[in-house]
This record gives structure tokens, sequence and C-alpha cells, in this order.
């Protein structure tokens, strides 16, 4: 068993809902079961599949609700987002019994979330759960181990059942089973979705472009459809755990660049399916893409689980100067440039005069480990 970062407990309050978001596989139902083994309190499972109780449930009828769990302390709903009316529904249980915790899962960030926003207006908490960490790995190998299999974490990517699998075989397998089966199936299943093909195409598109700034009526023109049906496109790869968007920073110079944006994928390995590769480092051109997603996720999930949240951008200037990654917090600022092996930078001289009270670090292969921990 991989021990996850994410806490239920210190999470879990009296009449809120634990809203436990994060792409499918990631291990949200693992991580509560876990939990449910350990807890104290009297609870009940149900799951959003249940198509009994997803019916009765959706009714938002207080009678039911009364009959099935008073005296209930702890209330868990697995695949929440399958339950139509579930914001309407746990807010009528938030509200009607004393003492009751509850705690929901959700595989579809956009589904869930625009279901519960209102109904559960500071009724809620919500917690992320991402692919494995590097450091959630320490429960498991020594920082050696890990440092020494970082080639199998920048190709086939931090998804638990991949990093759990025995060979470089079974790693492939199990990420395109990922990849083809359950993160493109969330996003099809909505109506506003009508080609998989283009959903492909971009997402194939995106993950040749990891690094560099995006455009919208460029990716557009390649798949030919027009530029709003992109942004929508690429709004649901967000909200679906597949992709995720850093903005460019400007603040003093008119030289900065800041309009378009930059896309980088949730998991290594889902990117490597994407686009059929899964070759040794060796032999690769686009290192410094993988290098560079590892790091920005890596990033994300140390944050995140360490209930930091900076504002994160990308710093560049019309004469090519560019820093990674800018983390904006307290007021500060907080650079970082990710190189596999070089440790100089070009641009530190004028990211640090730009910014005076500005911060910059080059993070490499061989002291990275400390950067995610």
């Amino acid at each position: 068993m991989i021990q996850r970062v994410p806490n239920i407990e210190t999470n879990l309050e009296k009449n809120k809902v634990l809203v436990i978001y994060g792409a499918r596989q990631v291990g949200k139902t693992t991580l509560v079961k876990d939990y449910l083994t350990k807890t104290k309190f009297k609870y009940l499972f149900f799951t959003g599949d249940d198509m009994e109780f997803s019916e009765n449930f959706s009714k938002c009828e207080l009678s039911f609700m009364k009959r099935v769990f008073t005296g209930t302390e702890l209330l868990v709903i697995d695949e929440a987002q399958k339950i139509p009316n579930i914001g309407r529904a746990l807010k009528l249980v938030v509200d009607n019994f004393e003492n009751i915790r509850i705690i929901a899962t959700g595989s579809s960030s956009f589904d869930l979330a625009n279901i519960t926003e209102e109904p559960l207006t500071g009724r809620k908490i919500v917690l992320n759960v991402y692919p494995i960490a590097q450091t959630e790995l320490l429960s498991l190998y020594s920082p050696f181990e890990i440092e020494s299999n970082l080639q199998d974490y920048l190709i086939y990517g931090s998804y638990p059942s991949v990093v759990t699998s025995a060979t470089s075989v079974e790693k492939e397998t199990t990420v395109r089973e990922i990849a083809n089966s359950y993160l493109l199936k969330d996003i099809l299943a909505f109506d506003m979705v009508k080609s998989s093909k283009i959903i492909r195409d971009l997402l194939k598109l995106l993950a040749f472009q990891i690094g560099q700034e995006v455009s919208l009526t460029e990716l557009g023109s390649n798949l030919d459809i027009d530029k709003k049906t992109v942004a929508r496109y690429l709004d649901l790869l967000e909200k679906s755990f597949v992709i995720f968007r850093i903005d460019g920073f400007a603040r003093n110079l008119r030289k900065e660049v800041s309009k378009m944006s930059k896309y980088y994928f949730f998991d290594n390995g889902v990117r490597n399916s994407l686009i059929a590769n899964f070759n040794d480092l060796n032999t690769r051109n686009d290192i410094g893409m993988l290098w560079e997603n590892f790091l920005m996720i890596g990033r994300m999930k140390r944050n995140s689980y360490s209930n930091l949240h900076p504002n994160y951008y990308f710093w560049r200037t019309y004469d090519q100067k560019e820093i990674d990654l800018i983390e904006e917090t307290g007021g500060e600022l907080f650079g970082y440039e990710f190189k596999w092996t070089v440790k100089s930078s070009k641009s530190k001289k004028e990211w640090l005069e730009t910014y005076k009270n500005a911060h910059l670090e080059v993070v490499t292969k061989e002291d990275y480990f400390e950067f995610l921990r």
C-alpha cells in the first residue's frame, strides 16, 4: 500500500461535505476505503453506480433520507457525480441530520462542481487527489531508489496502478488503458463533445507543445474547428483532470509576453500514451518537455498536499528570456527554471533586475527531489 498524503480525517467536519476530486484511477476510492477501515464513526457507503440508491437519493425526499440515514455518523457516496440533484440532496442531509459527516468523491470536477457549487455554499471542503507524488513513494522506497527510477516516472507516469506494475510492458499496457478507457470516457460522456477524434487530435497537438505558448487560433486551424470550440474543449479537458493551464506573468516590461497560455498534462504517462511513444530517454528528442511537465505537475502536487496555494505563471520576453515557472505567494515571486542537466540560466540576470525582490532557482535531475518534497 502506498501511503497517500491527502488526509481525510483532518478535513472531515460535522455537517459539512468533504468533496474529493480527482481523475479516474488516481486512488480516490482506495483512499476512502482505507480510511473506513480505521474510522470510529458509524458509516454507510453508497456509490453513484447503485441505480436504486441513486434514483431514491436524487428525489430529495426527506422521508427516505430519515429512514436510511438516521443514526449514521458518516455518509460516504462514491462516484457522486452520477447522481442527479446531488448538490441539493447533500444539502438536505447536512441541514437535517445533526452531527453527520459526509464524503463525496467525483472523477469529473466540472460535473460535480457545477451541481454542488450553489447548494453547498459554505457547506463543503474540497480535497484534490492526484497521481502518486514523489514524496508518497517514500512509504515504499528510499530517496535513492526513487531517483534511480526517475526514467519510469518520466515515461510511464505516476498513476498508482502504473507505479505498482512490475514490468515496463505492464506499465505501458496499464497507462494506455487509463488514457483510452477512463480519462477520455469522462469527456466523451458529455453531449457537447461530438467527436472523440477531435479531442484526441487536440491532445496530440498539446502533447507536442509542452513548454510552448499555445495559440487557440492555430489549434482551431489545424483541427478545422473554430476558436470558441477549441476553448470549450480545453476547458473540459482541464476540468476532467487531463491537462492544466499556466498563464504568462507580466507587470513591469512592455516586452513581457503574457497573452497566451501554456498547457501541461496531469500525468507524463498519459501524454506519452497519446503520442504512442514509450521509448527510453536516451533515444528521445523530447526529454526537455518530459522534464518540464514532470516538475510542473510534481510541484503542484507538493503545494496542494502542503496546503500551499500560490499563483502559477511562466515568464517570457520577446527577446526569448524565459522562466518556466513563477510562483507568486505572500507578495513574493519565486522563479524556477527546469534543466535536465545544465545548471546555468540565460534569463536570471534580467529576471532579477526586473523584479528586485524576486528569487530564482534552477532545478536539475541532480537536485529535483528536494524541489518536489
